[in-house]
């Protein structure tokens, strides 16, 4: 399944900086990510977005300037299908920007989407009232009853004032379960550890959290 970046500090930072590690993991992951990629960040009050369907490894990461917030996303599409450039994540209404890594069997919910991530983005976002951590808990509780078999939902949600992250799996913590480092002012969430980089957690199961 996918890899998800999540990267926000209280001072700008290289996007580009972050990008390579997580492309070096992306391009070394034991599953294929290759699927394309994609990545959002502020730029004041506003997102911009890109999207490849290249694999991240193969893109020109330093195109992109700085930013205090950035999620990137590495697709390893389900069963090798659906490869185009708009099933690429983040996924965005315009106002908040989603990424998933995952894979759910019998979900039984009605939800509008070309592929299983934009259902499940659609779905939390119909319980969106403002609060992003509350709606993401009550979709993914309803979800997760609403299915025969979860083997993994990890998401990252954000508007950009407050972002949130849900992580639940039922098979393989080494490659499903989250990890975060907090250094100085900057915090990372990402499916593994960026190679030789110290300091980070894990982040236990059915969790969901502010970030």
């Amino acid at each position: 399944m996918c890899r998800i970046l999540y990267a926000s500090a209280a001072t700008v930072f290289s996007i580009a900086e972050m990008l390579a590690p997580f492309a070096e993991l992306s391009r070394d992951s034991r599953e294929f990510q290759g699927h394309g990629w994609g990545c959002a960040w502020r730029e004041g009050e506003s997102w911009r977005q890109y999207h490849d369907i290249r694999p991240i490894w193969e893109d020109d990461l330093e195109q992109f300037g700085s930013s205090r917030l950035l999620l990137a996303h590495a697709r390893s599409a389900f069963r090798d299908e659906g490869i185009f450039v708009e099933n690429n994540m983040p996924f965005s209404d315009g106002e908040s920007m989603f990424i998933f890594n995952g894979e759910l069997r019998g979900v039984r919910i009605q939800s509008e989407g070309r592929i299983g991530a934009e259902k499940i983005y659609n779905y939390i976002r119909r319980f969106d009232k403002g609060d992003k951590l509350a709606a993401t808990a009550r979709a993914v509780d309803i979800i997760g009853k609403r299915s025969s078999y979860v083997r993994a939902m990890n998401i990252v949600l954000s508007d950009g004032g407050q972002s949130c992250l849900s992580t639940t799996y039922s098979e393989d913590p080494d490659y499903f379960q989250m990890h975060q480092k907090r250094e100085d002012d900057l915090h990372l969430v990402c499916s593994q550890p960026f190679a030789g980089d110290r300091g980070w957690s894990r982040i236990d199961n059915h969790t969901t959290i502010e970030l």
